[in-house]
């Protein structure tokens, strides 16, 4: 090999060393963000979970304060069923006693 030769060859090695250490510096970068990117959606993907677990905590909350509710309200009702019952009984026996 004549040193023409050598010198074309070193510089096409140069070239391409440089083109690699563009390359892995590009993709280092690339690679770091994709990193950020994941640990972003990670901390996202928390969030909602956390917001979820707090909506079925408030649901199951509310649907227990609704079946309270519901139970308060047949309780009245009966009450108040109750007390017409006892009224048309003592009627009842208001007019047998009338009789």
């Amino acid at each position: 090999m004549s040193m023409d030769a050598n010198e074309k060859t070193l510089t096409l090695f140069t070239t391409r060393m440089r083109q690699m250490i563009l390359q892995y510096k590009e993709t280092k970068q690339e690679n770091n963000s994709l990193y950020a990117m994941v640990d972003e959606r990670d901390a996202k993907i928390k969030q909602l979970e956390a917001k979820l677990n707090q909506a079925q905590n408030d649901y199951n909350s509310l649907k227990l304060a609704k079946m309270i509710e519901i139970s308060t309200t047949d309780l009245e009702a009966a009450k108040k069923r109750l007390s017409k019952l006892v009224r048309d009984v003592n009627k009842c026996i208001t007019l047998l006693n009338e009789k």
